[in-house]
């Protein structure tokens, strides 16, 4: 993989992780008691940008192994198959990245007052937890696929 590439990702990582960390006072309110509106809409964006973080570096790795972009309506969907395909990330968290994929799908073409917290609290609960997998995974494909590999800093 092209060094420029591979710094651009290592890039991405540094926002998620930001993003999550800064993400932590949310997350410790919401496990003592429910969101009101301005944090169910807080809750809402944070998970939004993880997925757009996580589809910006998917994109890379797609854009890297085959010229031709994706496009049509589930061009989304089908960049979250190919990444699959070429073994990016593991089986497991397949159906995670679907579920994260869907709830940005809702929350864009939603009003914020029609969010419900029971159908977004395990999503935001578990976006650490699911961030490291993928985290350890993408290392992992980077090093086999980098003429210098990764170390745990990056």
């Amino acid at each position: 993989m092209d060094n420029s590439i591979t710094q651009k990702i290592l890039f991405e990582i540094e926002q998620i992780d930001q993003l999550i960390n800064d993400s932590s006072p949310l997350l410790d309110l919401c496990k003592v008691r429910d969101p009101d509106f301005a944090e169910k809409c807080g809750a809402a964006l944070i998970l939004q940008s993880f997925y757009n973080g996580i589809e910006n570096i998917m994109q890379m790795i797609h854009k890297n192994i085959n010229a031709s972009s994706l496009n049509g309506a589930k061009w989304h969907k089908d960049l979250l198959e190919n990444i699959f395909e070429i073994k990016v990330f593991s089986d497991e968290l397949k159906i995670l990245l679907e579920d994260y994929m869907q709830f940005r799908h809702y929350v864009r073409h939603t009003y914020g007052f029609q969010l419900k917290w029971d159908k977004m609290k395990n999503l935001f609960f578990d976006m650490n937890i699911v961030w490291q997998k993928l985290k350890e995974d993408l290392k992992e494909y980077l090093n086999n696929n980098e003429s210098t590999p990764l170390n745990d800093n990056n």
